[in-house]
């Protein structure tokens, strides 16, 4: 996704990258569905309660996590499900865990501090006069931007699981 971002923020033509992309997918589709194992984890964020206990065990624990958490958290520190419950809690999870001790106010100021630091970071970019310089700046702010989506996205369940930490986090 990076690698096709750059592309195009370099000005590559579209149907160049759709065409060059096209031909992918089915290998794609292949490669992940037709092993049951892979599968399972890439469409338990759709039902994650059909297996709870296996392949929905992480995002329904995130969940929980969320949950718990309410408008104000329980409190900096008191979390429950970092302990025995939600894996990856420090890295792939922490969005849940800061969810739960510092509530929607928390996760809100996170994804606010995120988008001001992109924003800023290309917009900083595009004041740059070398175009290595605003290529390399627009890079980082959307290899940032691009992982706080996902991770924000799997530990919401609205993207599969990806084992991939929030930056700076």
């Amino acid at each position: 996704a990076l690698g096709l971002l750059m592309l195009f923020l370099y000005g590559a033509d579209m149907r160049h990258l759709f065409l060059g992309f096209a031909p992918s997918v089915p290998m794609l589709y292949y490669l992940v569905l037709s092993i049951p194992y892979r599968a399972s984890r890439i469409l338990a964020f759709v039902n994650p309660w059909k297996d709870p206990q296996g392949a929905g065990f992480q995002i329904i624990q995130s969940f929980v996590a969320l949950g718990c958490g309410g408008l104000l958290g329980v409190g900096l520190g008191n979390s429950t499900q970092k302990l025995f419950y939600l894996p990856e809690s420090h890295t792939d999870f922490i969005f849940s865990i800061i969810g739960e001790e510092l509530g929607l106010v928390g996760t809100s100021l996170v994804v606010i501090l995120f988008a001001v630091l992109v924003w800023k970071g290309m917009a900083l970019a595009f004041r740059k006069d070398s175009e290595f310089s605003r290529l390399l700046m627009l890079g980082i702010c959307s290899t940032i931007g691009l992982e706080a989506v996902i991770n924000i996205g799997v530990s919401t369940g609205v993207l599969p699981t990806k084992g991939l930490p929030l930056p700076f986090m």
